[in-house]
């Protein structure tokens, strides 16, 4: 154990002198890579938690990360705050952000880029609540000390603008209380959370967790597209063996565990890619399986359930006053289940060129249609058109007018969900997923709650030098119902009357890139996240939770991968005498 701990310290030592990611001298192309490899842990992801997991296992074992993405330092616009609606709207082969679309019609995104979800992200950095981490089971005290780890590189307390000030200052005049000042914790009341983006507005992402790593100890493969897991057996227990995958030439590759019973894979691919690759590797419902012709490997139809993401609405406010660039700093905690955040613009006049015509448009920021927020698209009107006539609409829309900031409230959980499935046999290609918004009554209630909130927000006289005196609630819920973009337009004339409310939140309901799910803890893995009927196989990622942690769960899934990545190394070293 003494030697696990001076290797700490030596990495905290050396961790602050290291230079910049891009120059990660164990990081290439896939294409460089052997046609086989033996490593003593594959890693399938290098995202929001299989960066700081790989990093961890390198300080004393032979790690292979294969990435399906490319590296977020040759692309400005992941890290600059400014274009961070530009990397969601590019929708192009090579974009790190992958679109999708949800049996319900919200637009969404997958990460394709080394750093995962961190790269595309609205940057909040919060931990879970302290009865979150109980009911995971794990330790508290090493749990603390992940957070602390992943801190000290990524987290930063941001500079309230005077819209975020006023949005802090009205959450508190109506109610939603203690001021629990900045801090990361989860507590009920009102806070200023961290951020990843730095003073100077530039984005860290879990890729600069990598620098943890013992350059020796670990290979990260690039455009690493990966087709399957193989299995051997012992008796009749399968038992993981290796990892088939293509460069972006299209030639195969395979890495094999090195021998050893404690080797492993870890699948960190994400909620959508994970449970997809265990279905691709024959692991899931036997019937949907045999569909597509694979091999059944264990039959669980638990594999691809409990799909959830937590729903969210906003309030755009026109304000007559100009508001800073921001997005989202505060938050309220509240105690009937939602939590309410905001993002403003400064005027959302942003004029940016177009990822796919190169002619500037209008850019708003975390709400730009080009993104498919502020939408609920009906499936027959799901086509690149509709968006693009969304955004032509709006961008004739005169400037003044758009000036203001989103109020916004999202469901915690939630407690809806829904399934994934396989479209077809490619891993590049996006299953089919529902997350079911809205189809539990107590995730409705929530959202009508956590609008009735903000309505008080705007009323308060904290916010009043953002809001219009007499610009009543019921047209900005109109307005917002009704901006171009959102295909779907709802009447909701009415104000706060229950049932126009929970019209509104159907109708315009959007994704804050929270969804989580389907290699649920006790269906698909167990409390240490080895996948159910399997050797040598383990889930972590975000496709493991029940519910979504605190406001924000990148903090904790980066938390996660620390966290087992220093629990796995213990308990090994342990039993093989070494600690």
């Amino acid at each position: 154990m003494a030697s696990f701990i001076l290797t700490g310290l030596f990495v905290l030592l050396s961790v602050s002198q290291q230079a910049l990611g891009q120059n990660y001298t164990f990081m290439r192309e896939a294409t460089h890579a052997p046609p086989v490899a033996y490593y003593d842990y594959i890693v399938i992801g290098g995202g929001t938690a299989g960066c700081p997991l790989a990093a961890t296992l390198s300080r004393r074992y032979r790690v292979l990360v294969l990435e399906r993405g490319g590296s977020p330092y040759d692309d400005d616009r992941v890290l600059n705050m400014a274009h961070f609606s530009d990397v969601l709207s590019d929708t192009s082969a090579s974009s790190p952000s992958q679109r999708f679309v949800s049996e319900e019609g919200v637009i969404n995104s997958r990460p394709r880029v080394l750093g995962g979800g961190s790269c595309l992200n609205a940057g909040f950095f919060s931990r879970a609540g302290a009865g979150y981490v109980r009911a995971a089971g794990w330790d508290a005290r090493e749990v603390l000390s992940a957070y602390r780890w992943v801190e000290d590189v990524v987290a930063f307390q941001p500079e309230l603008g005077p819209w975020q000030a006023a949005v802090r200052r009205g959450l508190l005049e109506t109610g939603v209380v203690p001021d629990n000042g900045f801090t990361y914790d989860h507590i009920p009341g009102t806070k200023v959370g961290g951020s990843i983006f730095d003073p100077e507005g530039r984005r860290h992402t879990a890729a600069d967790l990598l620098r943890y790593s013992r350059p020796e100890g670990i290979d990260v493969l690039l455009r690493a597209r990966v087709a399957r897991i193989l299995f051997s057996y012992k008796g009749t227990k399968p038992v993981a063996r290796g990892v088939v995958y293509r460069d972006s030439q299209g030639i195969i590759h395979v890495a094999y565990l090195n021998q050893g019973d404690a080797n492993e894979i870890i699948l960190s691919a994400g909620a959508l890619g994970s449970p997809q690759l265990l279905m691709l590797s024959g692991v899931g419902p036997a019937d949907h399986l045999r569909s597509y012709g694979l091999d059944v490997v264990v039959d669980n139809p638990e594999v691809g359930q409990g799909m959830s993401d937590n729903p969210m609405n906003a309030i755009f406010v026109p304000s007559p006053s100009p508001v800073e660039l921001s997005l989202i700093q505060v938050v309220g905690i509240t105690r009937f289940g939602s939590y309410i955040e905001g993002a403003s613009g400064a005027d959302w006049t942003t004029r940016t060129a177009s990822t796919s015509t190169g002619t500037p448009e209008r850019s708003f920021g975390m709400f730009s249609p080009q993104t498919g927020q502020l939408s609920t698209v009906p499936p027959k009107q799901r086509t690149p058109e509709a968006i693009a006539r969304a955004v032509e609409a709006m961008s004739r829309v005169p400037d003044a007018a758009m000036r203001g900031g989103f109020i916004l409230e999202k469901v915690l959980g939630p407690q809806s969900a829904g399934s994934l499935a396989l479209r077809n046999l490619d891993p590049d290609d996006n299953p089919v997923v529902s997350f079911n918004y809205f189809a539990h009554p107590d995730d409705l209630r929530r959202c009508v709650a956590g609008i009735e909130e903000i309505e008080r927000v705007i009323r308060s006289r904290a916010f009043a030098r953002f809001a219009y005196p007499n610009f009543a609630f019921p047209a900005m819920l109109n307005v917002t119902a009704e901006f171009p973009v959102n295909l779907m337009r709802a009447n909701v004339r009415g104000g706060s009357d229950p049932a126009a409310l929970e019209r509104f939140c159907r109708d315009t309901v959007m994704t804050i890139w929270h969804y989580h799910g389907g290699c649920q803890v006790g269906r698909v893995v167990d409390r240490d996240y080895r996948v159910l009927g399997i050797d040598a196989l383990r889930v972590i990622d975000g496709s493991t939770f029940n519910a979504s942690p605190g406001t924000n769960p990148q903090a904790t899934v980066m938390m996660l991968g620390r966290y087992m990545g220093v629990k796995i190394q213990k308990e090994r070293m342990l039993t093989e005498g070494s600690g």
